[in-house]
């Protein structure tokens, strides 16, 4: 699955403002350092107990990062006044709420009160717009001119900022890297600019310069916690669960368990297909943050995954009713169907996928789905219409996974020559894939009930010889190697070859010392032909 459950904040240190208390600097600065580690309960704590405008700024900033554009706003306007540093604040309220003219408006004032000259406010400003949702980047880049001008020189955090405003747009990923380069250059001991170039680096699946960049950030600050966090993306995507469930949970103890952090938790278990932990995970936060879209999104997966159907149905079915219409995806109705139809509701999960299929567009999606349908299909032992599924797909392109889907649909609905047809072409494409040959020998034995003609012989001696290749796991042939030695022990004996025959079904014993065909089998090869009966006389025939 390509989605990601959780978003990734943009994170960047701002400036405390002039005018506060030696206190309140020091619980501003403790602050941002937390926010920017994810410590956002700590950072919230910091800031309550004051009222001054930069502690209100900075919860604007906390909210803004747990994606609660109201409350940021209500903190912004508490901060927001008629200086420079208010004006700020102002605009950040209204790009909190995606109020993009006005907010530009009190950026303009800010910059003009302090004549473009203001490093501090420039910078502010720069932030503001790497720090919003909003893929804008022509105003804000005459900030950046302007704060560029002034420092003379790269500033760290300012390129920080550019390269986040450039992480908005779609084709910005060259500037936004060069812009962490040159926040590195300025300062070679800027942890967050290693992380930010880490995170760009795994946007790109560039893994040797994320980690290696991710690292860096950590040898400077081991308490970094977001470069654990995409470290456990980077290994994710890797294929590398393991590394990525260690580097997940680094970054939650590091950063602070909350709902937030137990939730990015829970999703990484999911994502690695790890789904009772996942529950208990999920159900953890539930229990706190009952209406957590993603949380019962993914109770209702993870309740499928362990085969509760009953249960995932009633939990799909509450997230459905909760989820905005804007917040359901494609999987929802790919998991809904599939619910549906292991849950008794073979007909509405069939048409839930349809309906899935028919609204998406990307091409991969969608072929995701038509699995989903044909799976729906064979549910409801509708062969027929999952053979017509796997044919279409094979005839936009499909893969040798696609053939062999189709192969089982085949042999289900008892077409066993198409199927040994299409187990043939992947036995040629796959000559050593065991599964496909013992798929193919079970199709030819269905066709050959009694073993007499053998269709099934060539195949189950290559599945045996193909057990027998060097690192061959016999735990996972076993199950294959019974029915291939018993296949081969009823044609031997069809053919009067007993002493083969028995052979055969004493190696099924070896592998199954319960197999009771194969001792009643074997008992009846060793038994002594009775003599012959002494045939009675015939009574003699009465002549006429």
């Amino acid at each position: 699955m390509s989605f990601k459950p959780w978003k990734q904040p943009l994170l960047a240190a701002l400036f405390v403002a002039a005018g506060t208390t030696a206190a309140t600097a020091q619980d501003v600065s403790k602050a941002q350092r937390a926010i920017e580690l994810g410590r956002y309960n700590e950072a919230r704590a910091l800031l309550r107990p004051g009222s001054s405008p930069e502690t209100a700024f900075e919860l604007g900033r906390v909210y803004q990062m747990r994606d609660m554009p109201d409350s940021a706003a209500y903190y912004f306007n508490k901060a927001a006044g008629s200086t420079p540093f208010g004006q700020v604040a102002a605009g950040r309220a209204l790009l909190a709420k995606g109020q993009l003219a006005p907010a530009e408006a009190q950026f303009d004032a800010a910059a003009k009160a302090t004549k473009n000259k203001d490093t501090k406010v420039l910078t502010m400003i720069a932030q503001a717009y790497g720090e919003s949702d909003i893929k804008e980047a022509g105003k804000s880049q005459t900030y950046l001119t302007a704060a560029q001008t002034a420092f003379k020189k790269d500033d760290p955090a300012l390129m920080v900022a550019r390269g986040d405003i450039y992480l908005h747009s779609d084709t910005g990923g060259g500037e936004a890297m060069t812009s962490f380069d040159r926040a590195i250059a300025a300062n070679p001991s800027y942890a967050q600019a290693y992380y930010k170039k880490g995170v760009l680096d795994v946007r790109a699946r560039n893994y040797n310069a994320a980690r290696e960049a991710l690292n860096k950030a950590i040898e400077l600050d081991p308490s970094y916690a977001p470069a654990y966090r995409e470290l456990a993306d980077m290994y994710y995507y890797a294929g590398q669960y393991n590394l990525a469930l260690e580097n997940i949970k680094k970054y939650t103890d590091l950063a602070e368990r909350s709902p937030a952090t137990d939730a990015q938790y829970a999703s990484f278990l999911y994502l690695t297909k790890k789904y009772p932990e996942a529950l208990t995970e999920v159900n953890k936060v539930l229990a706190a943050d009952p209406n957590n879209l993603t949380m019962n999104r993914l109770k209702a997966y993870s309740l499928y995954e362990t085969g509760d159907f009953a249960g995932a149905l009633a939990a799909m079915d509450n997230y459905m009713k909760i989820a905005p219409a804007e917040k359901i995806i494609p999987e929802d109705y790919s998991y809904l169907g599939r619910i549906q139809a292991r849950a008794g509701k073979p007909a509405e999960g069939i048409a839930t996928i349809n309906k899935a299929i028919a609204s998406t567009t990307d091409p991969a999606k969608k072929a995701d789905l038509q699995n989903d349908l044909a799976t729906a299909y064979m549910t409801n032992k509708d062969y027929a219409k999952a053979i017509g599924v796997y044919r279409q797909k094979l005839a936009n392109g499909g893969d040798l996974t696609d053939q062999f889907r189709l192969a089982v649909a085949y042999g289900n609905n008892k077409q066993y020559a198409q199927a040994d047809s299409v187990y043939g072409i992947i036995n040629t494409a796959k000559p050593t894939y065991a599964p496909a040959v013992l798929a193919r020998a079970k199709v030819n034995a269905a066709r050959d009930a009694e073993g007499k003609q053998g269709l099934a012989k060539p195949y189950y001696e290559k599945y045996i010889e193909l057990s027998k290749a060097e690192g061959a796991d016999q735990a996972k042939f076993k199950e294959g190697l019974v029915a291939a030695y018993g296949y081969l022990g009823v044609y031997n004996y069809q053919k009067g070859d007993k002493a083969a025959a028995q052979s055969n079904f004493e190696q099924v014993l070896a592998l199954d010392p319960t197999n009771e065909g194969a001792k009643n089998n074997i008992e009846v090869l060793k038994a002594k032909p009775k003599a012959p009966t002494k045939a009675a006389p015939k009574a003699p025939v009465k002549k006429k």
